[in-house]
This record gives structure tokens, C-alpha cells and sequence, in this order.
């Protein structure tokens, strides 16, 4: 659930319900997420033993 300190963008963020994506719109983000290459670690190492995985 994401958070806010701000009422407004709590609207915002419970207006995303509404939001409907046809099959087309998946196949879209789909294709576009399919051509980005994840590099690196999420964290450095110090900070991923901090992590618990």
C-alpha cells in the first residue's frame, strides 16, 4: 500500500482504482518491461547483510 503524509495525494492514490488496463495495455508494459536489463545489486554489500536475505 503506498503511504502519504498528504491528503491530496491520498486521493490520488485511490483514484488509481479506477484505472482499467485493457489486454493491449498489458501487452504493452509487457514488451516494454520485457527490454529493460536489471544491473548491479538492489543494495551494497554492507547494507544487503542488513537485510535478512
Amino acid at each position: 500500500m503506498p503511504g502519504t503524509t498528504k491528503l491530496h495525494r491520498l486521493d490520488e492514490n485511490i483514484g488509481a482504482v479506477s484505472v482499467e488496463l485493457t489486454p493491449a495495455d498489458l501487452r504493452e508494459i509487457d514488451d516494454a518491461t520485457a527490454k529493460i536489463t536489471v544491473k548491479g545489486a538492489r543494495y551494497p554489500e554492507k547494507l544487503e547483510l542488513l537485510t535478512g536475505r
